[in-house]
């Protein structure tokens, strides 16, 4: 299995044509359940010239990358600060747990200010995200049998009912067994499949992990109609300012 810890990552940063504001490490490995050839993702965002963004030409503003390096093989994807900073106000928990990862390879200032004013974008809204994005990986699950979208489908329902109880986003499946009471006993030891392989059938009753799933909708459903959460972002004047200032500094 693939250590990331044990990785140095930093020379794919500084290969990058542009400044990288924040790099981290997101996929299995940041929920807990990599396996053991499972790829490195990196996340995160650069910062185009200003040039780049007033001319005539459309700026590109993801840049996406796949390779094997040292044997491993990386999937690098980053937006510029503003793409990624209107992605965190469209209620995209996906980018959110991308930098506020712990898994850090690459930090800056921007970055720290970006972090910081996380919390000032979570909304009650964002059960969407996680809602959908169960929904599609559970048609996957339907469809193929394996154990991955399986994986899936519960860690992102977890972490859905975990934000709107707490107000913070954690996406390691490991820990949201321990901390939201419903998740079904039987996620560890298909934690510990996972970690055998990437790809494979998933060792459940069918039946049974159907009615857990559509249990734990009904159970984010409910947090999210008491959630404290807020019905919109608090802090779009603050990323703005931050962006404009970021740009203009180069």
């Amino acid at each position: 299995m693939t250590d990331v810890l044990d990785l140095d990552l930093r020379p794919v940063i500084a290969e990058q044509p542009d400044p990288v504001l924040f790099a981290t490490v997101s996929g299995a490995h940041l929920y807990g359940f990599p396996s053991r050839d499972s790829d490195v993702d990196l996340r995160g965002a650069h910062l185009l010239p200003a040039a780049d963004l007033v001319g005539l030409r459309e700026p590109d503003e993801t840049r996406s990358r796949m390779w094997v390096r040292d044997g491993v093989e990386m999937d690098l994807v980053t937006h510029d600060l503003r793409k990624f900073v209107r992605l965190m106000l469209r209620r995209n928990g996906y980018v959110l747990e991308q930098l506020l990862s712990p898994l850090v390879v690459h930090t800056t200032a921007t970055h720290r200010e970006l972090a910081a004013l996380a919390p000032g974008v979570l909304t009650g809204h964002h059960a969407h995200h996680y809602r959908g994005f169960a929904r599609t990986q559970w048609r996957l699950f339907e469809k193929t049998g394996e154990l991955k979208p399986l994986l899936y489908t519960f860690r992102v329902l977890l972490t859905g009912i975990h934000l709107m109880r707490s107000g913070e986003i954690q996406p390691h499946l490991p820990t949201l067994t321990g901390e939201v009471r419903e998740a079904p006993e039987y996620l560890p030891e298909l934690i510990a499949a996972k970690a055998e392989r990437e790809h494979g059938d998933a060792p459940v009753d069918h039946v049974r992990v159907r009615a857990d799933v559509e249990r734990l909708h009904g159970v984010l459903d409910e947090a999210q109609a008491v959630s404290a959460l807020p019905e919109a972002a608090t802090a779009h004047d603050a990323l703005h300012d931050l962006v404009v200032r970021t740009r203009l500094e180069g």
